[in-house]
């Protein structure tokens, strides 16, 4: 595994599916809400930016998602709520993932087990270009949520925290700006009602949520809930930078790409090709964390799949998770630099990595279904223990492009 990151739908959609292998296979990426709604979005058109049609464009893109690691990450509006009602949301890079069921193995070992999410569920049958009505529905409903705001109340909040965007003359001016007012012990009432506003948070929770800040004794909202304080100095600084020209207001596509910067806090790095992203993430992200450039991100990839090609045909056919256990490449080549400043021990571990007796992968294989086969545990368990297991199921394709992400050789239980 390895570096977790943080992607956008053009990113992906500039791949090839053997690029996609290699990024897939050395990365470990977090596949935001923003991509399956950016992605259905294209189902909406007649035709995709190609000339395909949407159908077939949806279904492309649904052939370079990551498979083999990565993980779907938690919507942002609904970690916004769990952080406002008192839960912790970690923000070190680590992916929020929904749909862990608690067991405890036959030897007493207690972990909790991923099934196979609803969203790699639908990837795989986008693959087939069949899409349910539901899912058009859900993905819609997300959009709205982005592309629909309440500008006058908005505005209205904003003037009475004393915000003058217009005296903002670059996007690190914009991000102080915002960053200083999510962190004041003033206008903190404003500050809550500006993030109703920009999640469109329900009635019904905007009590239960002021009668959790008050039991907190209406602390500063950084240090209340760190990741919504995040949300919301992200949509602060975006509006700042609207009303000072510093982004377009004409790209109506800008807000839905803004959003991607509410995941920085789950990733180590992001890759985007998109020059939004590229001008406005460097100010959000934390000094242990990148921006890669989709385009050189991509050449790089390129590189990877020509130096694996010039490898003999018998064994390319073990699959790439046998023969690439390493990314090869010079210290000056970009994988390498990121594994390096994001994985520094990654040398010495994968150096001593050897490939275990047929014997006792079967061994290996077999307790792990035992675990992954236990029944859901009945027993509460607390928020701050740490588990002995934890297992994510995945459908993995044997075979992906040009290469057997598996051993040609694997026997595939129907």
């Amino acid at each position: 595994m390895g570096p977790i990151v943080l992607f956008d739908k053009s990113f992906l959609q500039s791949l090839s599916v053997d690029e996609s292998v290699w990024f897939d296979h050395f990365f470990y990426p977090n596949i935001c809400p923003l991509f399956y709604v950016e992605t259905l979005a294209d189902l909406a058109k007649s035709t995709g930016s190609s000339g395909r049609k949407a159908v077939d464009e949806v279904r492309i893109i649904a052939d370079k998602t990551p498979t083999l690691s990565g993980a779907p990450c938690i919507h942002h509006r609904d970690l916004c709520i769990a952080n406002l009602m008192g839960h912790p949301v970690p923000m070190t890079g680590q992916i929020p993932m929904a749909g862990g069921r608690p067991v405890r193995s036959p030897d007493g070992k207690l972990g909790v087990v991923f099934d196979e999410s609803p969203e790699a569920q639908a990837f795989t049958r986008w693959q087939q270009a069949e899409f349910l009505e539901i899912e058009r529905r859900f993905a819609n409903q997300w959009r709205a949520m982005l592309t629909t705001l309440d500008l006058k109340t908005v505005a209205e909040r904003m003037q009475k925290c004393g915000v003058t965007p217009k005296e903002c003359k670059t996007i690190e001016q914009a991000h102080s700006i915002a960053e200083a007012l999510v962190h004041t012990k003033h206008q903190q009432f404003e500050q809550m009602g500006l993030l109703f506003a920009f999640l469109d948070i329900p009635q019904q929770l905007r009590h239960p949520i002021l009668e959790s800040w008050s039991n907190h004794l209406y602390k500063p909202l950084a240090e209340y809930a760190p990741f919504a304080a995040h949300v919301l100095t992200v949509e602060i600084f975006f509006q700042i930078a609207l009303a000072a020209n510093l982004i377009s207001a004409e790209r109506a596509s800008n807000r839905v790409d803004i959003a991607y910067l509410f995941y920085l806090p789950f990733c180590m790095a992001f890759a985007s090709g998109d020059k939004l992203h590229q001008r406005c993430s460097g100010v959000f992200l934390r000094k242990d964390q990148s921006f890669i450039w989709g385009p050189d991100l991509k050449t790089e990839l390129q590189r990877l799949n020509a130096e694996y090609s010039k490898l003999p045909e018998t064994e390319r056919e073990l699959g790439v998770m046998k023969f690439a256990a390493t990314p090869i490449g010079t210290p000056d080549d970009l994988i390498i630099k990121l594994f390096s400043k994001h994985l520094p021990s990654w040398r010495r571990s994968h150096g001593a990595r050897v490939t275990p007796p047929a014997k006792s992968e079967k061994v290996l294989v077999e307790k792990l279904k035992q675990f992954t086969d236990a029944p859901t545990s009945e027993e509460p368990i607390p928020d701050d223990l740490e588990m002995d297991q934890l297992a994510i199921k995945r459908m993995v394709p044997k075979r992906k492009g040009n290469w057997w992400v598996l051993p040609k050789d694997l026997k595939v239980e129907e």
